[in-house]
């Protein structure tokens, strides 16, 4: 049951920037406010830029407040998997009250214990999560505290990002005027919003497909288990669409997004539409099915690659199937696609919340069930991180006060032919182009 109170989710993506408030009551969430801005300052889902970034937060977060009608001054935010690294860790220490009864003191004792480790110097601890702890030999328990022991342990995962990617979010967020309050990698928080408690628990593979890159994170257990990142998103489809049409790339995203199909075989060819070329007067006409085979092409290679790597390491073995969620995931007929490529059961994630039925909005409201569902004792665990950014208070400056204010194949031919052959002369000349 979610804890009571406002909640703030900030997704900075590659695409844009998105800011949820959120009211829980009694465990329902409310989503009282939304503001979205383009993204600037941003490249593969990692900050290049820290004043552009600034300024694109800060617009994200005026539309919001003016919406939810309050001012926003703490926020959860999310950080991508990028070089992520997921490793187990383990403390042990004596209780030191004389009582023997283990206190908040002990629980963080036990989890600066467990943080006690030699990190290359490029990289820092991004969180720590615990997954039990045991009493005099008693394990499995979920909470010591008000036990009576005389040793305490802890094991849990720990997981370690570049420390590049860690100061420049949080950079961003102080600039802005902005408290954080939790820094959550992002695959961790929407698996426990995009997946049942099955397929947490079974384990079942999560594809998140963004504008600037692809993510796919293993959940078994209800922990996070394996992620691999694909540097390749929906900026890339945008991309091809406008080389192979010679079209801008604005263009080539409503296009995209107006006409789009990620698999081919549910495109019509008969179905016709303008595209504005460069060079050219008058606008040139395009069919769908030209379009969506574009598009299909590059979403094939980028399901081929993460293939490979699931595969590798077993995730597909899982029963839980694949979950996809993410904006690329709106192109009609990708379920399909998927499901051809992965040989695997796939459906997709779309919340649920009133105007926000659209799976870009998954990452943002992840981030607030995420924040509003930590157990106190995951707080006291993660408050012992050293320079953690949840105990750092930024001097918020002076902003303005807001008041109230299904196509089917035309032929069968063309249904049973190779996926790689149809795509073979768009690969090319892409490739070609690119060289």
């Amino acid at each position: 049951m979610g804890n009571t109170g406002i909640y703030v989710g900030l997704d900075i993506g590659t695409t844009s920037i998105k800011v949820i408030v959120a009211e829980y009551v009694k465990g329902q969430m409310n989503v009282i406010g939304v503001g979205s801005e383009r993204s600037e300052g941003l490249s593969r889902g990692v900050v290049v830029d820290i004043d552009k970034a600034v300024a694109a937060i800060q617009k994200a977060v005026r539309q919001a407040e003016q919406k939810a009608n309050i001012e926003i001054h703490e926020v959860t935010a999310g950080i991508p998997a990028n070089l992520l690294e997921i490793e187990p860790c383990q403390g042990m220490i004596a209780v030191a009250d004389e009582s023997k009864e283990i206190n908040d003191s002990d629980v963080r004792n036990v989890a600066a214990a467990a943080l006690v480790r030699n990190l290359p110097p490029e990289r820092d601890i991004l969180t720590i999560i615990p997954d039990e702890f045991i009493v005099d030999g008693f394990d499995g328990i979920k909470d010591p505290r008000g036990m009576i022991g005389v040793r305490l342990e802890m094991h849990g995962i720990l997981l370690t990002a570049p420390k590049t990617v860690i100061h420049n979010m949080q950079k961003c967020i102080e600039r802005a005027g902005l408290i954080l309050k939790e820094l959550v990698v992002n695959p961790l928080s929407l698996g426990k919003l995009a997946l049942s408690d099955g397929e947490q628990d079974f384990g079942t593979v999560l594809i998140d497909l963004g504008g600037g890159q692809s993510t796919a994170a293993v959940i078994h257990d209800h922990k996070l288990k394996y992620t691999y990142v694909d540097q390749e998103g929906g900026d890339y489809i945008t991309k091809d669409i406008s080389v192979v049409l010679n079209t801008s790339f604005d263009s080539a995203e409503k296009v995209k997004r107006d006409y789009g199909y990620a698999d081919s075989l549910q495109a019509s060819s008969e179905e016709n539409f303008p595209v504005e070329v460069v060079g050219k007067e008058a606008p040139v006409t395009v069919n769908e099915k030209y379009l969506a085979e574009i598009i299909e092409a590059r979403l094939t290679q980028v399901f081929e690659k993460m293939n490979q790597a699931l595969r590798k390491v077993g995730a597909l073995d899982l029963p839980g199937g694949i979950v996809m969620t993410g904006g690329v995931t709106a192109l009609p007929g990708i379920v399909e696609l998927a499901g051809d490529v992965f040989e695997h059961n796939v459906k997709l994630y779309i919340p649920d919340e009133m105007g926000l039925r659209h799976p870009s909005f998954a990452q943002a409201l992840s981030l607030i069930s995420y924040s509003a569902n930590l157990s106190e004792i995951d707080m006291i665990v993660q408050s012992t991180l050293k320079g953690s950014y949840t105990a750092k208070e930024v001097v918020k400056p002076e902003r303005e006060q807001f008041r109230p204010a299904n196509n089917q194949p035309t032929t069968q031919n063309e249904a049973s032919e190779p996926k790689k052959e149809r795509f073979a002369g768009i690969r090319k000349f892409i490739s070609n182009f690119f060289e």
